[in-house]
């Protein structure tokens, strides 16, 4: 499949009005090499749905930080099993995360932002990289009201970050409530952790639920006091 054009995605962005059209042309145009990179939050639930509904055989796969909850793994051994998908899980490099752990401690996120964005560097970042250079374009489960960075998030980008490849949101316009109205209607599994309060679900060690009346992403990292809160999986510049 050769590059698309920043005039093609612009077109097809006019065009796609619905998440199903832009999975089905996804999956027509690109697929075996693309691939949904899912958490197993809420919205990668809806993905899943959709994309198997459209073709069984969709490739997913996940980054296991090795700091997952077991809510986590539970959630993603469902999926297996109502779907029967084949879940790709991506590792980090051992020895990337021997050294780091050996100069920095076991906890080395809560000291600095600098120590938690290596982190997720090691444990996700390359990981995906790695992942990404498979492929020609990527499913995310991205809203755009859940981050100031992904605000200007269109359902399909080209991703300057990998290769040029294409980057597919089709929720980007969902509310969260439009999320959990197509899990309930569509009996979806979801992470329990949903329902103890967390909206957004990664590491245990970096997540917690939040409080009343405090923002859907205010869990992750909450020890940050910075309202724009990135992995690095989702940034617009050269940081990964």
């Amino acid at each position: 499949m050769g590059k698309f054009t920043a005039e093609q995605i612009s077109e097809l962005n006019n065009s796609l009005k619905t998440p199903d059209q832009v999975l089905k042309w996804t999956m027509e145009n690109l697929h075996p090499k693309v691939a949904l990179a899912s958490s197993f939050g809420a919205e990668d639930m809806v993905l899943i749905d959709m994309l198997m509904k459209i073709n069984d055989k969709a490739r997913i796969f996940t980054l296991d930080t090795g700091r997952l909850n077991q809510e986590t793994y539970n959630v993603m051994d469902e999926i297996k099993d109502k779907y029967n998908a084949n879940i790709e899980v991506m590792f980090p490099d051992t020895r990337e995360v021997e050294e780091m752990v050996r100069v920095n401690g076991m906890n080395l996120f809560y000291k600095s932002a600098e120590n938690r964005k290596l982190c997720c560097g090691i444990r996700k970042v390359h990981p995906l990289n790695k992942m990404l250079t498979t492929l020609d374009g990527w499913i995310t489960g991205l809203r755009s009201d859940q981050t100031e960075n992904r605000s200007n998030t269109a359902r399909l980008e080209i991703d300057e970050q990998h290769n040029s490849m294409i980057k597919v949101s089709p929720i980007i316009d969902w509310r969260w409530e439009q999320v959990w109205d197509y899990i309930k209607s569509n009996d979806i599994p979801y992470n329990k952790l949903h329902d103890q309060g967390y909206p957004s679900i990664g590491c245990e060690p970096c997540t917690r639920a939040i409080k009343p009346g405090e923002d859907l992403r205010a869990g992750r990292w909450w020890w940050e006091r910075t309202s724009d809160k990135e992995c690095g999986l989702h940034m617009d510049h050269g940081s990964n």
